[in-house]
């Protein structure tokens, strides 16, 4: 029996305005981009078209459908890997595209002369993918995970658009963050990360039950990680803050090769403890953008050891000859 239907917007007014997920889902035009979800595609309890977002294959196929459609890009990962929620993705990518042109005399430097470093960039590339689709740069993804890189870097290769402009490099050392991936005399414009957001294993399989439990009616099923996640993209010692922590202790020493660097924070509570360590290094300038989808709220901390002059300098020779817009 169909339940009554409640009134849905058009638009989901929390993502950025550039988001091409923005709207909702048109089920007929991605099933035309990828045919093979239709399979997964039925009237949900209010009557309208969707997927079953507990089910992990319906929620690979969609991603599949987005990233053909909006982002022209053949995508694939292992089994039991993070299958991201693309919409939160590209916000990500939209809002760090908005603070750099707000430090550029208010025009989005883009090109691949436009370097951006993503730590962790997971089996999936999407943060890769959807910076050099929409914003023309070249970039650098870092990851622990063998079976990650295999990934990330066979997505590279099936995408005639992303070859040259996106590098997957294995971090050999799971302490360091830019050791190792940025050498001694590269710039980067920024660096992005979605750190891992739990403090254990058993803390990581609490919060995906819950959001399984959220998913599927039926209580009594057995529950199936819809979204997988190996354990290092899901948790880690210490969790989020520890994380984040440890990268802007580092990030120090790489003040002169990066113009910015920038994190996700899930959690509020971590905020207070993230201003400190950044005050202790001397962080130049710290910024905070929230961020938010349907229910969910985050924000990105920004910062830079740059002083003006140095910013300046950095603009003028760097992002002159860059395509602004």
């Amino acid at each position: 029996m169909l339940q009554k239907k409640k009134e849905q917007p058009k638009e989901k007014l929390k993502l950025h305005p550039r988001n091409k997920n923005r709207e909702r889902y048109d089920f007929r035009q991605l099933i035309e981009s990828f045919p093979e979800l239709s399979a997964f595609v039925k009237p949900n309890i209010y009557g309208d078209e969707s997927i079953d977002f507990a089910d992990p294959q319906a929620v690979k196929a969609l991603n599949k459908a987005i990233l053909k459609h909006h982002y022209g890009v053949s995508w694939d990962i292992p089994e039991g890997y993070l299958c991201p929620p693309i919409p939160g993705r590209a916000d990500y990518i939209h809002h760090i595209a908005d603070f750099l042109c707000r430090n550029n005399y208010g025009k989005i430097p883009t090109g691949p002369q436009i370097k951006c470093m993503d730590i962790g960039v997971g089996a999936s590339c999407i943060y890769p993918i959807i910076g050099n689709h929409e914003y023309g740069w070249s970039l650098i993804g870092s990851d622990i995970d063998p079976v990650a890189i295999e990934s990330a870097n066979q997505i590279i290769a099936s995408n005639p658009a992303m070859q040259g402009n996106v590098e997957c490099k294995l971090q050999t050392n799971a302490k360091d963050y830019f050791y190792g991936i940025i050498r001694k005399d590269e710039h980067v414009d920024v660096s992005i990360c979605n750190p891992p957001f739990h403090a254990s294993e058993k803390e990581a399989q609490a919060g995906s039950m819950r959001k399984i439990h959220n998913l599927n009616p039926d209580k009594n099923a057995e529950p199936v990680l819809n979204f997988g996640g190996q354990n290092h993209e899901l948790w880690c010692d210490g969790g989020e803050e520890k994380f984040v922590r440890n990268m802007i202790l580092q990030s120090k020493k790489f003040s002169g090769n990066c113009f910015c660097f920038s994190t996700l924070i899930s959690k509020e509570s971590n905020l207070k403890s993230i201003y400190r360590v950044l005050e202790e290094v001397e962080a130049f300038a710290v910024e905070t953008i929230p961020m938010g989808q349907g229910n969910k709220i985050s924000r990105i901390v920004v910062w830079t050891f740059l002083n003006t002059e140095e910013q300046k300098k950095w603009k003028n020779t760097r992002w002159k000859t860059a395509t602004s817009r």
